[in-house]
């Protein structure tokens, strides 16, 4: 039988009472002291209610924050970041068997008479003086080639979108374990006590293809208290829902309810011990808090007109990508500690050139206004800025095949991220593929060499950082050897 119902059943009458008559002193107490302005739960509140684990972080952080722009579906690394001119020469050719290697494909394409190459039809050109090849599809990216480390080399175990999307954000295929920023909400805890430390917004996107579905694992705290779960505002109405008292209900009267059960609560947990009960706790704390900061932190209508114009013709329509950074941006400034943005519909099995441009043109201006702001508010010192999906795209077409047009299937073997801002090196580039995209050739890195450098930038070493669950040290880089990427570490 569960603790709480045991121990209701033994409870006798003149126990009962007794409980009764001490809750009842304590919401009087409660009132009093919120009618006074000096509630003891405000006051212990001024300190951080949510505080790094002890020892932690690990060594003096190169960040203390994170935005992690996730593009859902599997950008095309051919077409943006890997540059492969020789395929040219090879347009509608059988893709070789001495690249391929009897590799495993997907069920869309392993039916197909033919897997012909299709080179991108997207120009590329040289930007900055680390002259970085970047597609015509990010001008504005490209501006700051000079601030990114661009990881050519990333691979993945997956090859289908939920489990690469869960591995990608949890370290792990098999559903369950905790997410990158709960992870850190859990180890450095929380900047600001009127904002959660793990924000989490889903913009909407352009591209006419199906987007994947999202499911809440990608931000879940899994194993770790619920606390520690990504908080997702959303993009249409209220930004949380409730965030308005209802008609009648004033401000004293929330702080004077929630004091009370406080109380209750805090009674709850010394009698039964369920960490749930303290998570509890300090999210009815934080929401309290939130109905004050969530107002004020969405009105854009605070910023210049250069700033917004920095950011494009689509950052005063709510909900769109260019909003969502311009807010990831104040959250930043405000003491949130992880924000991950979640753009779908980069799924391209055809009409890859259509969508991939309405995709790019969501996100390419507000990215680069995002790093500009960000480096002239100081911010982006102490920021770390990272780019990437669950996998990359085939070299070959899926479908018919056009120089105008075609589409590509997922592919594991090798994708294209880039990390910019705290702790990174700017203006370099790691690993190497073949000359079709197909396979990394130099200098791989797995997911979690991505997850361990992120932590190190962080202030993390990633083999300390572990949850015992289920008998386990659970890490968020797994039990197999993992490292961080050093040569693009500042």
């Amino acid at each position: 039988m569960h603790p709480f119902f045991e121990y209701q059943r033994s409870l006798t009458r003149r126990q009962f009472f007794g409980h009764t008559g001490l809750r009842m002193g304590g919401v009087a107490l409660a009132s009093m002291l919120a009618t006074s302005g000096s509630s003891p739960r405000l006051q212990a509140a001024e300190a951080r209610m949510q505080p790094a684990l002890p020892g932690l972080p690990h060594f003096p952080p190169k960040a203390k924050s994170i935005i992690y722009l996730h593009m859902n579906g599997g950008p095309s690394q051919i077409d943006l970041w890997d540059y492969k001119p020789k395929l040219q020469d090879h347009f509608d050719a059988d893709l070789p068997e001495s690249i391929r290697k009897g590799q495993r494909i997907t069920t869309m394409t392993s039916g197909q008479k033919r897997l012909p190459v299709a080179p991108s039809k997207f120009q590329f050109t040289q930007h900055g003086e680390c002259g970085r090849w970047v597609s015509e599809l990010l001008p504005f990216t490209a501006k700051h080639v000079d601030d990114l480390a661009v990881v050519k080399s990333v691979h993945t175990n997956a090859i289908n979108h939920d489990p690469a999307c869960t591995f990608v954000m949890t370290g792990s295929e098999v559903p369950g374990k905790a997410s990158l920023g709960s992870w850190l909400s859990y180890g450095l805890g929380a900047e600001t006590n009127e904002l959660p430390a793990f924000v989490v917004l889903t913009p909407t996107w352009s591209s006419q293809s199906a987007a994947q579905a999202l499911f809440t694992r990608m931000w879940s705290s899994g194993f770790l208290a619920t606390k520690h779960t990504g908080v997702a505002l959303r993009s249409v109405g209220d930004p949380v829902l409730y965030i308005q008292n209802p008609p009648g209900v004033s401000e004293h009267d929330r702080r004077v309810m929630l004091d009370a059960l406080s109380v209750l609560n805090e009674q709850s947990y010394q009698q039964l011990h369920d960490p749930e009960i303290q998570t509890r706790i300090s999210q009815y704390e934080m929401a309290f808090r939130m109905q004050a900061s969530v107002p004020s932190l969405v009105d854009l209508t605070t910023e210049t007109r250069a700033t917004l114009e920095m950011y494009g013709p689509d950052v005063e329509k709510p909900g769109t990508f260019a909003a969502s950074l311009l807010l990831t941006r104040r959250m930043i400034e405000q003491g949130v500690r992880v924000v991950q943005i979640l753009h779908r519909g980069w799924d391209q099995h055809g009409n890859l050139p259509r969508d991939l441009s309405l995709q790019c043109r969501d996100i390419d201006q507000p990215i680069g206004a995002l790093l500009t702001d960000l480096k002239q508010r100081g911010l982006l010192d102490s920021t770390l800025v990272v780019w990437g999906g669950e996998f990359g795209r085939t070299v070959y077409s899926q479908g018919t095949l056009t120089k105008e047009n075609y589409g590509r299937d997922h592919h594991p073997r090798n994708f294209c991220m880039w990390l910019a801002g705290g702790g990174i090196k700017g203006g370099v580039s790691f690993g190497e593929t073949d000359d079709f995209s197909y396979n990394v050739v130099d200098q791989p890195a797995h997911v979690n060499d991505l997850n361990a450098t992120i932590l190190q930038c962080m202030g993390i070493d990633h083999e300390r950082l572990s949850y015992k669950f289920q008998s386990l040290d659970q890490r968020l880089t797994g039990v197999e050897p993992q490292h961080p990427i050093r040569e693009i570490l500042a």
